[in-house]
């Protein structure tokens, strides 16, 4: 009954860790991303910011109403307001000049405009460091599978050791050789668990989930990262027209030429225009009247801001350009890393990995069959795991310079 209430809970355990297994290809991780992402899901309020900032500065001034009534009058007493009292009613109303309305409206619509591109931005920013830790995860994860078959063998054979030291077949020396190497993998393997764990935080975060993501690659995923005709000229010219962090360095530019015009207007007073009202205070009863009134400009007239508008228009133009040059560079240098890691992954054989999984197999045989010695053995095996190691490594590299590249250029250039 004890071992089947343990058969029990450990198929109820493996059936909710099945559960709990997040299973995505790459175009399935960037729907996760854009739909769930929480730091996404939060910038977007602040376009919905910008756009109320519109609404709020197309509205008109609202009119002044001013009521002023007798409180005391000592012949006829307290609140002397009727027909023979007195009261006194103001209407006024602000007429803005110079296009202030207009040109605040057209500063905001910039401002929305430029909102919405740093969002595009963060967006793109946020998928390329997806990417990286999608494609790191699954490497790292084959490595790992690699390992856990590696230590499962060799675990056996140092079993067989023992028992073969028990009897007085085998020396300690060769026990606690491959005890040791045993020992090695294990760190090595929790190495990578350490590594696996912390891109598992991040893209649960990405995702929003508690799930354990398990990205699926195969072969015609990593075939489409190539070089078709693309030059680097020609990407430095896609970049200009696509990266949006350039668009929000442009935006930044209109932005100050438009809030420059902006204070400009802002130099011209406005008039306040309205309808008065007297009944008994003025020289005729039931006095009406009209009123207009402006601040004369002798002392203000904005010069300041003005001059920090002009300014700040050289300021942003000297960032747009700055912006330009950088990303010719990164560009020119996303270009090299890409070279640089194909050329080192066409170098290795493409049957490398079966290749070595073959030999690796058979070392063990022999060993244990005792045609090979024990250095030889031990020499292979660490030799072998850091092969696999590096040919991951390498794999991971060349795909997250291919997706540098799509980032500094700022398009899918190696399409889904």
């Amino acid at each position: 009954m004890r071992f089947y209430l343990i058969g029990l809970l450990v198929c109820a355990s493996v059936f909710v860790q099945a559960q709990d297994t997040l299973k995505v290809t790459v175009r399935q991780a960037d729907s996760l991303f854009l739909k769930n992402n929480l730091t996404l899901l939060a910038e977007r309020y602040q376009i919905d910011i910008a756009k109320a900032a519109e609404i709020q500065d197309k509205l008109w001034d609202n009119p002044n109403l001013s009521i002023e009534l007798s409180a005391y009058n000592p012949s006829r007493g307290w609140l002397d307001v009727g027909r023979g009292g007195q009261k006194f009613i103001s209407l006024q109303q602000v007429i803005t000049r110079a296009g202030k309305r207009t040109k605040q409206v057209a500063l905001d619509v910039e401002t929305t405009r430029k909102t919405e591109l740093e969002f595009f931005d963060l967006a793109r920013t946020l998928k390329f460091d997806l990417r990286q830790l999608f494609f790191e995860t699954h490497f790292l994860g084959q490595t790992l599978q690699l390992l856990d078959n590696q230590i499962a063998t060799l675990a056996t054979t140092v079993e067989a050791f023992d028992r073969e030291y028990g009897r007085n077949n085998v020396s300690l020396k060769e026990v606690v050789r491959l005890k040791a190497l045993l020992f090695q993998l294990r760190n090595n393997r929790a190495d990578i668990l350490f590594e696996i764990t912390e891109n598992q935080r991040d893209l649960r975060i990405y995702f929003n989930s508690e799930a354990y993501v398990v990205p699926v690659v195969d072969s015609l995923e990593m075939a489409r990262y190539r070089l078709e005709k693309q030059t680097p000229g020609d990407l430095r010219e896609l970049a200009l027209l696509r990266r949006t962090d350039l668009k929000v360095a442009e935006s930044a530019v209109k932005q100050a030429e438009l809030n420059y015009n902006l204070q400009k207007a802002l130099a011209k007073p406005n008039i306040e225009v309205g309808a008065v009202y007297d009944q008994a205070s003025n020289y005729q009863f039931h006095y009406f009247g009209l009123s207009a009134s402006m601040n004369l400009p002798f002392f203000n007239r904005n010069q300041g801001n003005i001059r920090a508008a002009k300014s700040g228009i050289s300021y942003f133009k000297t960032r747009e350009t700055a912006k330009r040059n950088s990303i010719a560079n990164e560009v020119n240098a996303a270009w090299n890393k890409v070279t640089i890691a194909e050329n080192a992954f066409r170098s290795v054989e493409t049957r490398f990995s079966d290749q070595f999984s073959q030999l690796n197999r058979g070392m063990y045989d022999n060993f244990q069959k005792r045609n090979i010695t024990l250095l030889e053995f031990i020499d292979f095996i660490e030799t072998y795991n850091e092969s696999i190691r590096e040919f991951n490594r390498l794999q991971a590299d060349r795909i997250k310079v291919y997706e540098e590249l799509n980032f500094v250029v700022g398009e899918e250039l190696f399409g889904l």
